[in-house]
């Protein structure tokens, strides 16, 4: 039986570069860093809260077929990776808060139906949602389409 959700990959661009954004910037704390192979380094954080859900960084590369290696580069490029959704309990004091970091913003705080919500960049490229939640009833949400939320 499934207990749980424990890991989480996340494509990144550069580990070390990304190590220090998920921790110096985001709060995260190292999990684990083990180099298992000259090319192959297992790098894992976690939220302080959630100990229980580790975040893997990793690079495209093998196995990977190398045509699929050379479009997730491609994506990250273009900064069209999905990321992770992130709960806060202060979605505008926590944007002010990572965007004097330096962190790229591609949605100022909005109010939805489900909360208050941002929308970032990690450093590779990773959407990563904000999301200050609240209660609603989904009943409430009009099937609109993504301009409901424009």
């Amino acid at each position: 039986m499934i207990t749980n959700v424990s890991l989480v990959s996340v494509w990144v661009r550069d580990q070390d570069e990304s190590l220090a954004f998920y921790t110096d910037v985001l709060g995260f704390t190292v999990g684990d860093d083990i180099r298992l192979a000259a090319d192959f380094r297992w790098l894992t954080v976690f939220h302080p809260n959630q100990p229980e859900l580790h975040l893997h960084l990793t690079t495209p590369s093998k196995p990977l077929s190398d045509d699929l290696i050379a479009a997730m580069q491609r994506a990250q490029a273009e900064g069209g990776m999905p990321g992770v959704g992130l709960h806060v309990d202060d979605c505008r004091a926590t944007y002010e808060d990572l965007k004097a970091k330096g962190v790229e913003f591609l949605q100022e705080p909005s109010d939805r139906p489900y909360g208050v919500e941002a929308l970032m960049r990690d450093n590779s490229g990773n959407w990563m949602v904000l999301v200050e939640p609240r209660s609603f009833d989904p009943a409430d949400i009009v099937a609109g389409g993504p301009e409901q939320f424009a």
